[in-house]
C-alpha cells in the first residue's frame, strides 16, 4: 500500500505545473452558478488527456463525471470538484483550488489503480456547479449520482487547517411582498405600499436577533424595492440565507423570519408570500473517514488548529451530500495570515502561495482514497457504513418546503 501512496504523491508532483494553470484558468474567468462553461471545458479536457472515462454535461449541463476503473473489482471514491464564483467578486470562496484539489487527488489515485493493475477499485471524479446559491449537488443526488459512491470527499481552502469543520443547515427564503401602485404625490393613500412592509420586515428581523441562539445566522437584502419613487410601490422582494446547527433549530428560526413577515404584512396591508428557494442540510463529517484522513494529513505535515471548528459557521450544498453517502471535507490553510475579508481571500486564493498546501490536501485525501480500495480497507468501510447509517437514522429532516 505504502508502494501505491508514493505513486499517487509522485503523479501529483510531477502534474503540478498543469494542476496550477488548472487552477488559474477558473481563478482569471470567474463565471456565477449554472454557468460554468470555461471551468467544465477546461477540467474535463484535462481529465480525458489524463486517461478518464469523462460524461461531459452529467444531468446538468456544467456538471461532469470523470471515472477510471471498476465497479466490480472494489469501491467507488468519489473526488468532489467545485468552480463556481461569487457575484461581482470571483473566487473569494477559492473554488479554484477545490477543483484543483479534486482533479490531482483524482489522478493520484487513478495513478495508483493502475499501478495496482487496476484490480482494486474505481475512482470518481465529479464536478459539481452550482454550489453558490444553486445547490448543485443537491440536484445531482436527486438524480441518483451518488448511487454506488462508496466516500465523497472534498477539501476547501480556508484560513486555518480544520479536519472537522462545522457546517449549519441553510435555507434560502424568497419573501414577496404585494401591495397596490398609486401615484405618490397625487394619490398615496389610495396605495398599499409593499416596500413600507419590506422594510418593516427586514427591521423586525433585525431587532429578533438578539434572541437568536449564538449559532444562528440570519443575512438578507432587498431584491426588489419598486418601480419609481413617485409611485407606490406595488410590489417587494427580500432574499434571506438562514443558518442553524441542525434541521430542528433551523426549522425554529423559519418558523421567526414568517411571522416577521406576516407582522409586516399586517401592519401595511399588503399580502406577503415566503418562498423556499433552497434548503441544505449540514455537514456529517464521517468520524471513521477523517480519523483516516487525519493520519496521513499529520504525516505529510498538516497541523491543525485547534479550538477553531465553531469558526467555521458556514453552510455548503456538501451537507446534502453527507446524509446521501459518507463524506469529509476538510478545511486548509492557504496563508496562515490571510483574513477572512472576501476579497482578501479572493486574492490568497490566486496566489502562488495557494500552490502547496493544495497539493499537500489533493495527497492526503489520495492515500485517504487509496487505503480504503485496499481489500484490507474492507472492514474499515463496514465501520463507515455503519456509523453512516446509525447517524442519518438520528436525524429525520422536517419538510420545510423544498
Amino acid at each position: 500500500m505504502a508502494d501505491f501512496m508514493k505513486v499517487a504523491k509522485s503523479k501529483i508532483d510531477a502534474s503540478a505545473g498543469e494542476l496550477n494553470t488548472i487552477s488559474q484558468e477558473i481563478w482569471s474567468h470567474p463565471e456565477l452558478n449554472f454557468n460554468e462553461h470555461h471551468a467544465h471545458e477546461v477540467l474535463t479536457d484535462y481529465l480525458e488527456k489524463e486517461g478518464f472515462n469523462v460524461e461531459r454535461h452529467f444531468v446538468l449541463d456544467t456538471a461532469f463525471r470523470a471515472t477510471f476503473g471498476s465497479d466490480n473489482a472494489g469501491p467507488n471514491i468519489c473526488v468532489i470538484c467545485e468552480y463556481d464564483a461569487l457575484p461581482e467578486i470571483g473566487h473569494a470562496c477559492g473554488h479554484n483550488l477545490i477543483a484543483e484539489c479534486g482533479v490531482a487527488a483524482g489522478i493520484g489515485i487513478k495513478a495508483a489503480l493502475e499501478a495496482s493493475g487496476n484490480k482494486y477499485g474505481k475512482v470518481t471524479v465529479l464536478g459539481t456547479p452550482g454550489e453558490e446559491g444553486g445547490g448543485g449537488k443537491k440536484r445531482l443526488i436527486k438524480a441518483n449520482a451518488f448511487v454506488g459512491i462508496a466516500v465523497a470527499m472534498m477539501a476547501h481552502p480556508y484560513r486555518y487547517n480544520v479536519p472537522r469543520p462545522i457546517a449549519l443547515s441553510m435555507t434560502v427564503l424568497v419573501i414577496k411582498f404585494q401591495g397596490k401602485a398609486s401615484h405618490a404625490a397625487a394619490a398615496p393613500w389610495d396605495g398599499n405600499n409593499a416596500l413600507d412592509a419590506a422594510v418593516t420586515c427586514y427591521q423586525s428581523i433585525s431587532n429578533m436577533r438578539q434572541q437568536m441562539k449564538p449559532a444562528c445566522r440570519v443575512h438578507g437584502i432587498f431584491t426588489n424595492g419598486g418601480a419609481a419613487p413617485n409611485i407606490i410601490p406595488e410590489q417587494a422582494e427580500l432574499t434571506y440565507y438562514l443558518r442553524a446547527v441542525d434541521e430542528n433549530e433551523l426549522a425554529m428560526l423559519k418558523k421567526k423570519v414568517e411571522a416577521c413577515a406576516e407582522g409586516a404584512a399586517i401592519a401595511t396591508e399588503c399580502k406577503v408570500n415566503v418562498e423556499v428557494e433552497a434548503m441544505h442540510s449540514k455537514l456529517l463529517t464521517n468520524d471513521v473517514v477523517a480519523t483516516l484522513y487525519e493520519k496521513y494529513a499529520t504525516e505529510l505535515g498538516i497541523e491543525p488548529k485547534n479550538g477553531q471548528q465553531i469558526k467555521t459557521l458556514l453552510a455548503t450544498d456538501f451537507g446534502d451530500t453527507s446524509r446521501a453517502v459518507p463524506s469529509i471535507s476538510p478545511m486548509y490553510s492557504v496563508e496562515n495570515s490571510t483574513p477572512l475579508t472576501l476579497l482578501e481571500f479572493k486574492a490568497a486564493a490566486g496566489a502562488p502561495e495557494a500552490q502547496a498546501p493544495t497539493l499537500i490536501q489533493a495527497k492526503a485525501l489520495a492515500m485517504t482514497a487509496i487505503e480504503l480500495l485496499q481489500p484490507s480497507g474492507q472492514d474499515t468501510l463496514k465501520k463507515i457504513q455503519k456509523e453512516f447509517k446509525e447517524t442519518v437514522s438520528k436525524l429525520p429532516m422536517p419538510d420545510m418546503g423544498d
